[in-house]
């Protein structure tokens, strides 16, 4: 009697009862791995992490590997996930995984001994050699495989009346892999050398290959084993890698004679420091770019990018900024950019932050099973939804042509959590941009450098942004050793455009430079009580002055405005959906939206404006990308260089008409009243000082010597120059000489408190340095945490995000999906809890567990 023999799947649809074939599903993904290694920027980054450009023969071994990464799933145990119980018996084998098993075969284990014979590996004479690479492949999953080999379970097996023997799969998947990788097995030098960087890149590049050679749209099932199916696969995966924009030869053609600054940004020409970027040479990989708020350094990343670009040097960009309102602004420009670099057909940007769905203007909706349904879906080709696959997966954001979204996207390539390789190596075909790259702490800072050095270090480009960039911090991301003395910090030119290697600045100051000086008017109030800070906003607007408040805390915040709100006859607040408003972090995703768009209305650079006074009140949301311009500004006291962040929306643009009083720009500082000594205990008031959290300190602005530096800046210098006194100003308050000097001059209290909050800042830096992913050591010598949650790209950071169980009306008239909770009121709460929601009167109420939260124009608060 004929019996039934079991072919091994590779893909399974348990709905269906469709399945892939083993070999077909490697050869996919194999095929995939060959058509993304063989695009020239990605051959170059190859080339640049080995060492030594790859032969062919190299790519075939490589190629070979990849195309084992599944066999772990001939095991008997994985196999039986896709079959029926025995009618009679009941018995199926115990389910397994395939990636210990995996390990089994490939690392030739004795318990495994009589499947890897048939798959011929121990004819291979340099399988040995490249271990790393072989469990860099076994990590397409996003982490290394840490677990011990499955030795057992490899005997045939019968269940309803068919056999499966894995040394049959074995056979064919061994006569597959000698077939259609001849290559690989062809006499020669043993290849590639055994570069840790290049094994790194590799894992990233086969996970990059598995999520694609998975996807069903481009690679439907074939149950039957095919011997010519390679040719199907490799035709399969080079038309999937062209349609999801990893290939972008012919957008660059579009983009060919278009990558000069005109065309780009619609301005006649570029300013000194914009021209002096997108000059820089391509094999100057690390560039910085020193200018203030307003100087259209977003203008000068893009040009660069289009340069390079045009030149084959990257094939996409990645903006990374400090937050997600900043990314959310800068996807916009940036995408009218695009547009005239390819053309309206051509590249789209993807929002790069989780929550939105977002490519160019077209928006998603998630479905179920990993489904995305877009709202142009009816209006647009197969090929142009295709190309918004990146966007359908927030873990691969970063395999995008162009996305725009948080640095922690991208710093999570330099972390030891699931997927960081994938997003490096997706993250090595572009020009990493990094914005305010100086508003980071020790903890943020430390894993950037790692980000930077594994990025460079397999021949990235990257390009850092600041307006206010301290003479130590920029040594540090230039290599060097050693801050310049006071005065030589002081004298170096402002805009300034440095690369990696050179002794100075290039000089952005000629005679042409078209710099726009401003001269504010700086006062320094003692005191800064919500009730101070309304009378003098009110009195401002009351005079027709469009009043910009900055608070440090959001209690600061909403303290104001109720303050205001009481006093405010003449309805000058900020006004929204009919009501008054104020901008923080702590809205819906959807309001926050709504209250962007109406503060860049309000405070528009032009006609938008309209005329009369007005109040916006706001914290640091709204001194990052929003395109505001204010006739007066008041904020609390803060750092020298995020002052001079703040002091960017103040007259930001030339020719806006200003009423009486405020034709020059204005602003004041408040600051406690006792000043800032008694917060040495340590204490911690609206975001200046600190407190402690088991024994170490915490806080927003905890550095008290560069805040009382900054505040006896605003009281002795009337008048602050910007930019020509920036750097004057920012080593002023941040150099180490003055810091040492303020020290003498008060005394031990002073050094003692600093010398406890470095020691916080040296352990934020031990603690990124312990979870940092170094790309230095072989493939597999550090194995990640068994639990990678706790992980973080910004200490502390983490609140809980609410989601509502139904869309409910906000109280700026628009549905709201979900609440994030700051993280001090997310202690001992499960997210996953059920929701309550309550609504009345415009304000929403949250029941989570035992515990109340408010929903109302004053953001999230507790009942």
């Amino acid at each position: 009697m004929a019996v039934d023999v079991r072919s091994p799947w590779g893909k399974f649809d348990g709905q269906s009862g469709d399945s892939h074939h083993l070999a077909h599903h490697c050869a996919d993904v194999a095929a995939c791995f060959e058509a993304i290694a063989g695009l020239p920027v990605v051959r170059s980054r190859m080339a640049a992490a080995g060492g030594v450009p790859l032969s062919p023969r190299g790519h075939a071994r490589l190629t070979a590997i990849a195309f084992l990464h599944d066999v772990g799933k001939l095991h008997p145990g994985f196999q039986a996930k896709g079959w029926l119980p025995d009618a009679n018996s009941g018995h199926r084998p115990p389910p397994r995984g395939h990636l210990a098993e995996g390990v089994a075969l490939l690392m030739r284990d004795s318990g495994a001994e009589r499947i890897w014979r048939p798959l011929g590996l121990s004819h291979i004479d340099w399988w040995d050699d490249l271990h790393p690479f072989i469990l860099a492949s076994l990590a397409h999953h996003g982490r290394p495989v840490d677990s011990l080999a499955m030795k057992g379970g490899w005997d045939p097996q019968a269940v309803a009346g068919a056999v499966y023997d894995p040394a049959d799969g074995a056979r064919i998947m061994g006569t597959a892999l000698r077939a259609w990788f001849p290559d690989a097995f062809a006499d020669g030098a043993h290849e590639p050398l055994p570069a840790p960087r290049l094994q790194h890149l590799f894992a990233g590049l086969v996970a990059l290959a598995d999520w694609l050679g998975s996807d069903t749209r481009f690679f439907p099932f074939e149950k039957d084993f095919r011997e010519d199916y390679i040719a199907t696969a490799r035709a399969r995966a080079a038309e999937a890698v062209s349609r999801i924009g990893l290939y972008v030869e012919t957008v660059r053609r579009l983009a060919t004679g278009r990558a000069g600054f005109t065309d780009l940004t619609g301005f006649v020409a570029p300013a000194p420091h914009q021209q002096a970027v997108a000059e820089v040479a391509a094999d100057q990989r690390l560039v910085i770019l020193e200018a203030e708020t307003g100087a259209g350094k977003t203008e000068a990343a893009f040009w660069r990018f289009a340069r390079l670009f045009a030149a084959g040097a990257v094939d996409g960009l990645y903006f990374a900024l400090p937050t997600r309102s900043a990314a959310i602004q800068i996807h916009g420009r940036v995408n009218r950019m695009l547009e005239r670099l390819t053309g309206a057909g051509g590249l789209k940007a993807v929002l790069a932050v989780p929550g939105y769905l977002k490519v160019g203007e077209a928006v998603g909706e998630a479905l179920p099973h990993w489904q995305v349904r877009w709202d142009d879906a009816g209006l647009r080709a197969d090929d142009d939804l295709a190309a918004r696959w990146a966007a359908e997966n927030a873990k691969r954001y970063l395999a995008a042509p162009v996305a725009v979204g948080t640095v922690d996207q991208a710093m999570l390539g330099a972390l030891q959590v699931k997927h960081a390789h994938l997003r490096g190596a997706c993250l090595s075909r572009c020009l990493l941009v990094i914005d305010e790259v100086h508003a980071s702490d020790r903890y943020m800072a430390e894993i950037q450098a790692k980000l930077l050095e594994n990025h460079l270090g397999v021949g990235g480009h990257a390009l850092l942004m600041s307006a206010t960039l301290g003479s130590w911090a920029r040594t540090r991301w230039l290599g060097g050793r050693g801050a310049p003395d006071f005065a030589t910090a002081v004298a170096a030119p402002y805009p300034a455009v440095w690369t990696r290697g050179a002794a100075e600045p290039r000089d952005v100051n000629g005679p042409d430079a078209r710099v726009r000086h401003k001269t504010v008017a700086m006062s320094l109030a003692s005191g800064w009580a919500p009730d101070h800070a309304a009378r003098l906003a009110l009195a401002a607007a009351r005079d027709g002055a469009k009043v910009l408040v900055i608070r440090n805390t959001v209690k600061a915040a909403v303290a104001t405005w109720d303050a205001i709100r009481e006093a405010d006859v003449d309805g000058l607040l900020l006004r929204v959906a009919g009501g008054p408003a104020l901008h923080h972090s702590r809205f819906a995703v959807e309001d926050r939206e709504v209250l962007d768009r109406a503060v860049e209305t309000a405070l528009a650079p032009d006609e938008r404006r309209g005329c009369g006074g007005l109040i916006v009140v706001g914290t640091q949301t709204v001194e990052q990308s929003l395109d505001i311009d204010a006739d007066h500004l008041i904020t609390d006291l803060c750092p020298v260089d995020v002052l001079l962040q703040r002091l960017g929306r103040l007259h930001r643009r030339a020719g806006v008409l200003r009423p009486p009083g405020f034709e020059t720009p204005s602003c004041t500082v408040l600051a406690p009243e006792a000043g800032l000594e008694p917060l040495l205990a340590p204490r911690f008031d609206n975001g200046l000082g600190a407190f402690k959290t088991n024994g170490a300190l915490s806080g927003v602005y905890m550095d008290l010597s560069v805040l009382e530096l900054t505040r006896r800046l605003v009281a002795e210098r009337a008048e602050w120059t910007i930019p020509e006194q920036n750097r004057l100003l920012v080593e002023s308050a941040l150099h180490e000489d003055c810091i040492e000097a303020l020290h003498r001059e008060l005394g031990n209290r002073w050094s003692a408190y600093r010398e406890c909050f470095l020691g916080g800042g040296d352990a934020k830096a031990q603690a990124a340095k312990a979870v940092a992913l170094s790309t230095r050591s072989p493939f597999g010598d550090e194995p990640f945490p068994d639990d990678d949650t706790t992980i973080r790209t910004r200490l502390g950071a983490e609140g809980a995000r609410l989601t509502l169980p139904h869309p409910a009306v906000g109280p700026f008239g628009r549905e709201i999906t979900a609440l994030t909770l700051p993280t001090h009121w997310s202690q001992g709460l499960d997210p996953r809890a059920p929701v309550t929601v309550e609504s009345s009167d415009g304000m929403l109420r949250l029941c989570v567990g035992d515990r109340w939260f408010r929903y109302d124009r004053r953001g999230v608060g507790r009942c």
